[in-house]
């Protein structure tokens, strides 16, 4: 039997928590940010969860973690 490879694509933007959920970063925030808000940046720092219902497809792409 095969291993199973990694989506090189998924694991540079998704990371497994220590509870085993994966967390991601938004996009648009690394150019043009002098047209946004301090609010919205402020935002747009931190990091997400994913939702549940992406969970399945997440965990396909990221067999090893």
């Amino acid at each position: 039997m095969p291993k199973i490879k990694t989506n090189r694509s998924a694991a540079k933007r998704f990371r497994k928590t220590g509870s085993g959920k994966f967390v991601f970063s938004k996009s648009h925030h690394s150019h043009i940010l002098t047209k946004k808000s301090t609010k919205r940046k402020r935002t747009l720092r931190q990091a997400q969860l994913i939702k549940a219902s992406d969970m399945r497809e997440v965990r396909r792409l990221l067999p090893n973690g």
